[in-house]
């Protein structure tokens, strides 16, 4: 079987239901599948710093019973003059079973992707970000039982987390309101082919500036920080463009009493989400991070096995 990859997730856009239903497996059978992978390495490569993705991934493999070997970018010669990230990607797939690769460009990643002989899969760089997709897929099954019929409001920057959503919502039948400021909204290309996606699913992807508006009568309501690494918004900008997409109280309001708050982490508390909301009754942040380690394995097994 020829190699795959899951850099965007239309790279396994068929899969993505029975992802979804084997990461919630996987989850209920923890520590029973310790030989799934027994023998496979996974190569962690990181520009950006992390804690859910590096954990995640690590405990996966482990636990399934593989390797992960994690790698400083910035202590290897991928991409530096002495060596091209093609024959970097070349080298590393004689040596393990799998890449994850957490980038800044999604142009590198896509290098990294054609290179290897063996899958890569994305750990988010600033086009998409997959696998968080992935698992919040999951926590929306776990707590809704369906994609069908609910609507899922997304609030602030429109950033690579908000451009997977959309996809997977869209392949999944999910209804989606991406709620940004005007100047911050989601790639448009990746918009434009989700909602294509959508209508031919018989859900909706749309587009909003009205917090308020879009938060009636959602069922879930999501978000995530205002400024992501690498970017120089000064916070008092930042303060300006998105005060009024704040998941608080107030807007929680206007959305359906069984209404479910979601972060993808790490939060800016009092910035792009209240503390209350976040700790309230409705949050399951928490079961949204835990889940990554679940999806993660459902990745891992369907690309490596």
């Amino acid at each position: 079987m020829a190699k795959r990859n899951l850099i965007s997730v239309l790279d396994m856009k068929e899969e993505w239901p029975d992802l979804v239903d084997l990461a919630i497996k996987l989850k209920k059978e923890r520590y029973t599948h310790g030989a799934l992978l027994k023998g496979k390495t996974l190569l962690m490569i990181f520009e950006k710093p992390s804690t859910r993705t590096r954990i995640s991934f690590d405990v996966a493999m482990t636990e399934l019973g593989g390797n992960a070997l994690h790698i400083d970018a910035s202590k290897i010669h991928m991409g530096q003059h002495s060596e091209t990230v093609e024959d970097t990607a070349k080298v590393m797939s004689r040596f393990a079973h799998g890449i994850m690769y957490r980038a800044y460009d999604y142009k590198v990643m896509d290098k990294v992707g054609e290179s290897a002989t063996i899958p890569v899969i994305s750990g988010l760089d600033n086009l998409e970000h997959p696998c968080q997709a992935l698992a919040d897929m999951v926590t929306i099954k776990e707590t809704k039982g369906t994609f069908r019929g609910k609507k899922m409001v997304y609030l602030g920057d429109g950033n690579n987390v908000c451009n997977s959503l959309m996809y997977a919502s869209a392949i999944l039948g999910l209804d989606m309101v991406a709620c940004c400021p005007a100047s911050r909204m989601p790639n448009a290309e990746i918009m434009l082919g989700a909602a294509r996606i959508a209508d031919a699913n018989g859900s909706k992807i749309v587009a909003s500036h009205d917090p308020k508006e879009a938060c009636k009568d959602a069922d879930i309501l999501y978000t995530d920080t205002w400024i992501s690494m690498g970017d120089d918004t000064p916070v008092n900008e930042a303060l300006k463009l998105f005060s009024m997409y704040q998941i608080n109280s107030d807007l929680l309001s206007l959305a359906k009493d069984d209404c479910i708050v979601m972060h993808c982490l790490p939060a800016h508390r009092g910035y792009e989400i209240t503390g209350e909301v976040m700790d309230g009754p409705q949050s399951v942040v928490l079961d949204q991070a835990e889940n990554r380690l679940h999806a993660q394995k459902a990745v891992l097994y369907t690309l490596i096995k």
